[in-house]
């Protein structure tokens, strides 16, 4: 009798481990941001590098992983996943500078286009938010985000141009 018992407690268990995981790698809406990944130099505007930056597909392409490391020594990191219930891409991002991005959207006539808030962890101070990421016809990505002022105007916070590292033959 606790033999049975307990094989049925068991069961739902086994049920759970059997479970295939979803392959987002199959999955359209998983793969817009795909033209992110990549291991990256990025320049700004007038051509001066600011920095490195790898982005990987993670548990099973549900994940992008961001690895920034400016010249100066700075890190930062993001997750990049696709929502299906809200049917929306989110990233949050955390930086050795004390700033906390959370924001959400997705595809806006071709550009990535995310919105949310900026939390300056030294200030307590938190601002509306936005991100886009472009695709250009070269093969670069422009990454342009804005914060909100105290007015309500949108002003520029960060602009660079990703290009792809060249891979050694």
């Amino acid at each position: 009798m606790r033999l049975l018992l307990l094989l049925l407690c068991l069961l739902p268990l086994a049920a759970f481990g059997q479970q295939k995981p979803f392959d987002c790698n199959s999955s359209p809406p998983h793969r817009q941001f795909d033209f992110w990944l990549g291991d990256w130099e990025v320049r700004d505007g007038e051509g001066k590098l600011g920095g490195h930056n790898l982005i990987t597909a993670e548990q099973q392409g549900c994940v992008l992983e961001e690895q920034w490391r400016s010249v100066q020594g700075g890190t930062g990191q993001s997750l990049n996943y696709y929502d299906p219930d809200s049917g929306q891409w989110r990233q949050l991002w955390l930086d050795a500078g004390a700033s906390i991005i959370d924001i959400s959207g997705g595809l806006v006539d071709g550009s990535m286009v995310l919105e949310g808030s900026i939390y300056y962890l030294a200030s307590k101070t938190e601002k509306p938010f936005r991100g886009t990421w472009t695709l250009l016809a070269d093969g670069r990505v422009r990454q342009f985000f804005q914060e909100q002022d105290a007015e309500g105007n949108w002003q520029t916070w960060f602009e660079g141009f990703y290009r792809r590292v060249e891979q050694p033959e």
